[in-house]
């Protein structure tokens, strides 16, 4: 497995994965403008099974803020959403951040469970902070020391 940095090239890939396993996903232009932005984009991937997944983290003064991670469908439950995770918390300690933090969706159990399994606490709630088929939904927000 190897970690490297997005490219244009890998778009039509990383929104397939988004839109595969995120009800409301990142557009193009949000890709692009993380991108274009110097955000820590990254694509990974195995030299036989091409892109399994990716993730964008923003870092600002000592703070790393993860944006986005998928991995795709037919490679989750294998334990690579941790690989990936551990690989962006490793990027931001070598970018001397001092903590990370993100959000997630109240109802993604799955995704709470393994940020919690890395050390990542509730710092808060965002209340109707993500769009929902009815409506809003909550977002949790976490952090982790690095």
């Amino acid at each position: 497995m190897i970690l490297r940095n997005m490219r244009e090239s890998d778009l039509d890939g990383v929104l397939a994965i988004e839109r595969a396993v995120h009800a409301h996903p990142w557009t193009l232009g949000n890709f692009s403008d993380a991108m274009r932005s110097g955000y820590q984009c990254k694509v990974y991937e195995s030299e036989t099974e091409g892109m399994l997944g990716y993730a964008v983290l923003m870092l600002a003064v000592d703070e790393a803020e993860l944006l986005d991670i998928a991995i795709s469908s037919r490679h989750q439950r294998q334990g690579l959403g941790s690989k990936l995770l551990s690989e962006m918390l490793a990027l931001a300690r070598r970018h001397g951040m001092r903590r990370m933090v993100l959000e997630v969706r109240a109802s993604n159990v799955s995704a709470i469970a393994l940020y919690r399994s890395v050390g990542f606490g509730d710092i808060g709630l965002r209340r109707d902070y993500y769009p929902a088929t009815n409506g809003r939904e909550d977002a949790i927000l976490m952090g982790k020391a690095l």
